[in-house]
């Protein structure tokens, strides 16, 4: 039971708590909705709730006084409004993401939600927010459930055919410049990349220092090291045929299976051992014969001396 309910939490067939909130951390219903809105006691996410006051907020694309707006003059409007939110917010911690609703409904118009990195920025970005104002109005910030806004945002929106328009229940985030957010999020690219440039270096002369006994060690043992290491290459590179770990024959060329010959070579080949081995064959038998000569002489296979000459050498 335990687990069918945590598969079904913050889902359509969720009847207990409130899917709409825990996915845009908003509803329409507010207060009067049948489901609950159970607030997390903490998360990497903030909501700054109808923080952006738009300039056209009346009518779209009319101001206050019913003239129309350039709406250059409304994006410029924004940015201006997203830097100074942006660099107010970093001095808590580091910024994951910015995202302002575009959305028209009271529930959603001009709703901030800003993800830092960690949960404990958030914290810190809660207390100093609270019983602030801007623009002479209050800043209402409170933890937010959401962490995903690929499930918060309306897909339609990003592609120009959502029919409900600015009431629509899901985010219409309103977007930046890619110079602006390359200004105020290349920052912590650039933090991150020099951090891991420079990590490396100190990990490997730390290691050498303590694996070597100093500095002076190190330096040393690495250029020979590094002579070895040449050298090696050079005798794997000018070896004959070396290429991608291949043997090749000294010619430089790889070493290839023997042609196969014809029937009439090879019945030529086999009649020419054939009379190897009888010549071989006859010239044992002669030398057997020999030796059986001399043994029926007795002579053990030497030819025995004249015997005139043997007394002679005995005188």
């Amino acid at each position: 039971m335990a687990e069918h309910l945590a598969s079904i939490f913050g889902t359509e067939k969720d009847r207990v708590n409130c899917p709409f909130y825990f996915k845009i951390g908003a509803c329409r219903h507010g207060d009067r909705c049948s489901r609950l809105h159970t607030k997390p006691s903490i998360s990497p996410t903030l909501l700054l709730s109808n923080m952006y006051q738009r300039p056209d907020m009346i009518t779209p694309g009319v101001d206050a006084q019913g003239n129309p707006i350039d709406p250059r003059k409304i994006q410029e409007h924004f940015e201006g409004f997203y830097e100074d939110l942006f660099e107010e917010l970093s001095k808590y911690g580091e910024l994951e993401s910015l995202n302002i609703c575009d959305n028209l409904a009271d529930h959603m118009v001009g709703n901030v939600y800003v993800q830092f990195r960690e949960e404990e920025h958030a914290a810190n970005a809660l207390r100093n927010l609270s019983g602030r104002f801007y623009a002479a109005r209050p800043i209402i910030v409170d933890f937010s459930p959401v962490t995903d806004f690929r499930e918060a945002t309306c897909r339609q929106y990003d592609e120009n055919t959502c029919n409900r328009g600015g009431y629509c229940n899901f985010m219409h985030l309103k977007r930046i410049s890619r110079e602006l957010k390359r200004q105020l999020f290349g920052r912590y690219r650039r933090r991150r990349s020099h951090s891991r440039s420079r990590s490396p270096q100190r990990h490997r002369s730390s290691h050498e220092e303590r694996s070597h006994g100093g500095r002076g060690h190190s330096k040393r043992y690495d250029d020979r090291d590094r002579y070895h290491e040449n050298r090696s290459r050079r005798n794997r590179s000018t070896s004959p045929g070396h290429r991608r770990g291949r043997s090749r024959s000294p010619g430089g060329k790889r070493n290839r299976s023997p042609v196969r010959e014809g029937s009439e070579e090879r019945r030529a080949k086999i009649e020419q051992w054939n009379r190897e081995r009888e010549q071989q064959e006859n010239a044992n038998k002669v030398d057997n014969n020999a030796a059986n000569n001399n043994n029926e002489n007795g002579n053990n296979g030497y030819v025995q001396n004249d015997d005139k000459t043997y007394q002679h050498q005995l005188e």
